[in-house]
């Protein structure tokens, strides 16, 4: 088996890890790291904010700083400066080894100094003598300010880790300053082989930049640009590779070399792949060569590990370099210009993630000295045992690390739908890096006049964006968002009646590219569009989220849709929120995605391989979803604050399909109105989402009479409402370990598409006879109620039109089934739950009861192109659904509603007996 790590270094190259955090050295990872190879360490701001916010690492050290006084600038600097000096002392073997060669970690200067010459000089001064260490590097970005500060700090013998280069002329002085200020050096005596400097040049993130230009200039011209695509970064890169042979292989250099100098080796950074369509070493393997460093963040690492090829690539390719940057000018894409543009947005995001560091220190101090404990809100009773039981399981076996590395045998022998399907650990770096384009997207979107967006999409395209809509809402001046996950042709009129075409912008959201529900949809209003604006504008009014390659993809390029957004392909639908299948709609009205990524990476670091499962939030939650589970307590019952009600309709999927299989699972209960507590059994599982913001409120009384009763409780605490971003992950992470405390395989769903083809059958019987097949007779709510049993759910699935007056309905109906039963209850509404719930109806516990609610359908609507309408596609569905249920031997009846679909409902409630 090779080593890549080793091979790189026989090919001159240094493998660093672009990360840092005190879980790194307390858990002994990092020095595990160093002994496959890595040999040296950066930071930034933006790294050490979401470790200090997202992870426990630092609060033990922050209470105790805060309790003798310091102000947050000084817990900052004593918690930095303590994980600078411990990686030193782990890398200085590495350094002793190799004569000063390697072995290093940086800390950068305040990047509130990135324009101050002699600030940062002083700073620079200042924090290398506090550091004491041979082996530590100070970064300095290369501003024009920061260019003098480099030569002047050289001078005095710092070793300089030089950051945000992105441009050749500024590399060429970089270049100068470091030479100048080792000339500066000898001439004040000083020993040259002790100072050591790289330089930074940053790489994908001028891929995103010009990629964003091409595809722009693409759109709006008939020139094919697209062989340019992805090949900018690697370019510059190689071009600054052969500038840096020319300057240290030079006669100048070569004076100071006969001193005992050393070469600053080019180190390239922003290496993680930022397109889902490129390959995860992108960044890697083209640029291999002697005096070079490649500094890696932990998934490109891993990916770098799992699959990366090494050979001598830095000069292979040069002239095509060239020939790609001439390119790109003869188009009209300065690279000056995009390189001092990302200069001025690195700067910029530098300074605001320090900001934001000292912002969640400052609240973090608060919190911990008004709370000790690590887990508050809990009430699990006797569970308390087996799930500390779990967690240390967890723990020996190392369950979470394995999870981080992609390890299938975490839950299956075979890898099969699991390690091409674990993206969404890592989708929030290559999401944040899309964030300019697609608050870019928003603006064209807003100055193109669309007023609504409407997404056409089922399941893990549709849940995670209605959840954001109704969260949020549309920011003033945003576009309003309506979801259309229904073929019931009311549901698609009311979408029809409540916007206007010509305003109106369609997102045809699918991940297979093939989903009936979303391109019957698309057909639709594919119709209505042409003949409000005509057939050749038409296009511009709908956007694709698919897969690459997939049916959508080929249907938008052959019909002109606006843009075409290909998502990362190893990721579920259901895993899918924080991909562009949640944040193409959310930046469309207007969410800050910024934010909802940053909470999402903050708990992400909080979720890393090295923390310790107890302190773990998603693990935690994790063992005690699937213990709960495994002792009786499956019906996991969500209860939120108003505002984020919706959320449980998201973490409702996510569960249900992904634990409901092989005879087990969790059974999500969503929506639920609250009850008394003598009306529930014992086998639930309360878990309270409580929103600040919501106090007035919040359930909170309800929830502590539950508690008070001796129902398990877990209170999970948001701060904001942007905090869904980090829950969204949270619940991602556990649901992944409660499918390994379970033996459940958690990606696959393999009834979801026993749905589908039981609805392909009753569709081809319809085209054969012009007909539906007449379903078997079912009984009454009453008579399917009579089998309920302890540990019982009754399961409401709707093929209707949602309205408030049936929402009430079901409300009422739901409160009586639980008041008179003690069972749980869940509602869906069909189609959309065949891609949620449905997965846990055949093949989940044993436990369910369901009844199925058809309506006629008083006005109906073509699918153009298809002999069936969005009726008969209905009512096709529900009858495939009851179908499967029957052959599963599941207790199902059917009752087909009167015009007024809440009166009918009221009436089954009060006839319950």
């Amino acid at each position: 088996m090779t080593d890549p790590i080793r091979e790189a270094q026989r090919h001159g190259q240094a493998i660093w890890y672009d990360n840092i955090r005190r879980g790194l050295l307390t858990s002994g990872e990092l020095q595990r790291l160093i002994e496959q190879g890595v040999t040296g360490v950066t930071s930034n701001p933006t790294i050490f904010e979401k470790a200090v916010a997202g992870s426990t690492d630092y609060d033990d050290a922050l209470a105790d700083l805060s309790r003798t006084g310091k102000s947050v600038p000084e817990i900052y600097e004593s918690l930095a400066i303590q994980d600078i000096q411990d990686t030193a002392n782990l890398l200085r073997p590495v350094y002793e080894r190799t004569n000063g060669a390697d072995g290093y970690i940086s800390l950068e200067v305040s990047p509130r100094l990135a324009h101050d010459t002699e600030g940062t000089v002083a700073e620079a001064q200042r924090l290398f003598k506090t550091l004491d260490r041979p082996n530590v590097m100070i970064k300095v970005p290369a501003t024009p300010q920061g260019i003098p500060a480099i030569r002047g700090l050289i001078g005095k013998g710092i070793n300089i880790n030089v950051t945000l280069i992105f441009s050749l002329d500024a590399y060429e002085q970089v270049r100068e300053a470091y030479i100048a200020g080792l000339e500066d050096l000898a001439r004040a005596g000083g020993d040259l082989s002790s100072v050591a400097s790289v330089a930074s040049f940053f790489v994908s993130r001028v891929d995103t930049a010009v990629d964003n230009l091409l595809e722009e200039r693409i759109r709006q011209s008939s020139d094919d640009l697209s062989a340019l695509l992805g090949k900018a970064a690697n370019a510059n890169a190689k071009l600054a590779y052969q500038a840096f042979k020319d300057t240290f292989g030079n006669e100048r250099f070569t004076a100071l070399r006969s001193k005992k100098a050393r070469v600053q080796r080019p180190l390239w950074a922003s290496t993680g792949t930022k397109n889902a369509a490129y390959s995860d070493v992108l960044y890697i393997e083209p640029l291999i060569g002697p005096d070079t460093v490649n500094t890696m963040p932990p998934a490109t690492l891993t990916a770098f590990l799992e699959h990366g090829t090494v050979a001598a690539t830095i000069e292979q390719g040069v002239a095509e370099a060239q020939q790609t940057v001439e390119e790109l000018e003869a188009a009209g894409i300065s690279m000056e210009q995009v390189t001092a543009k990302l200069l001025d947005d690195g700067v910029r995001s530098f300074a605001d993630s320090f900001d934001k560091l000292l912002a969640n220190i400052d609240e973090k101090r608060a919190r911990l000295l008004a709370r000790e404990h690590a887990h508050p809100g809990v009430s699990i009773g006797d569970s308390v045992v087996d799930v500390e039981t779990a967690l240390e399981d967890f723990r020996q076996r190392d369950l979470v690390g394995r999870i981080w590395q992609k390890d299938h045998t975490v839950w299956k022998p075979d890898p099969k739908e699991i390690t091409d399907r674990l993206g969404w650990l890592t989708v929030t770096d290559m999401m944040g890096e899309q964030v300019p384009a697609l608050e870019a997207f928003a603006d064209e979107v807003w100055e193109a006049g669309f007023r609504h967006v409407v997404l056409l999409g089922m399941g893990g395209s549709s849940l995670g964006p209605e959840v954001l809509r109704q969260t949020f809402g549309s920011r003033d001046g945003y576009p309003e968002l309506l979801v259309l996950d229904s073929t019931v042709p009311a549901w698609v009129q009311a979408v029809t009646d409540s916007v206007d075409l010509e305003r109106t912008l369609f997102l045809v959201s699918s991940k297979s590219g093939g989903t009936i529900e979303t391109l019957s949809g698309y057909r639709y209003f594919r119709e209505l569009v042409e003949r409000a604006v005509g057939a050749n504008k038409a296009g511009e009014h709908f956007v694709a989220i698919t897969d690459p390659e997939t049916p959508l993809e080929r249907l938008a390029k052959e019909e002109g849709f606006r843009r075409i957004f290909l998502n990362p392909p190893d990721i579920g639908g259901r895993y899918s929120v924080l991909s562009y299948f949640g944040l193409v709609p959310a930046v469309l009205i207007g969410l800050d995605v910024a934010t909802l990524l940053e909470r999402a990476d903050c708990m992400r670091e909080g979720c890393a391989s090295f923390v310790p499962p107890h302190d773990n939030p998603g693990a935690w939650l994790g063992a005690v979803l699937g213990t709960l589970a495994a002792n009786g307590h499956d019906k996991l019952t969500l209860v939120t604050s108003p505002s984020i009600g919706s959320f449980g309709l998201w973490v409702e999927q996510l569960i249900a399909e992904s634990t409901g299989k092989e005879g087990r699972g969790i059974v999500p209960v969503a929506g639920e109105p609250l009850a008394a507590p003598a009306s529930y059994a014992d086998d639930r599982l309360f878990v309270y989402l409580r929103l600040d913001d919501d106090d007035n409120a919040a359930p909170d009384a309800a929830v502590e009479a539950l508690q008070s009763a001796g129902q398990p409780v877990v209170r999970l605490d948001l701060k904001d409402r942007y905090d869904v971003g980090a829950e969204f992950f949270r619940w991602e992470f556990a649901t992944a370990v409660a499918g390994a405390n379970l033996g459940i395989h958690p990606f696959d769903q393999p009834n979801v598409q026993g749905a589908k083809d039981q609805t392909a059958r009753v569709l081809q019987e319809y085209r054969a006879s012009d007909e539906l097949p007449q379903p078997e007779p079912a009984g009454s709510l009453n008579e399917l109620l009579s089998q309920a049993r302890p540990g019982s759910y009754l399961a409401i699935m709707a093929y209707i039109h949602s309205t408030s007056e049936v929402e009430q309905a079901l409300e009422k109906l739901r409160r009586t089934v639980t008041d008179r039963h003690r069972i749980a209850t869940t509602v869906g509404y069909g189609p959309r739950f065949l891609h949620s719930t449905g997965q846990l109806h055949k093949d989940g516990p044993v436990t369910g009861l369901f009844l199925q609610l058809t309506e006629e359908h008083v006005r109906d609507l073509a699918i153009p192109g298809e002999p069936y309408t969005f009726g008969v596609l209905a009512d096709a569905q529900a009858l495939g659904d009851f179908q499967e249920l029957q052959a599963f031997a599941r207790p199902v009846a059917r009752s087909r509603l009167g015009s007024d679909h809440g009166a009918s409902i009221l009436k089954m409630a009060e006839e319950l007996g």
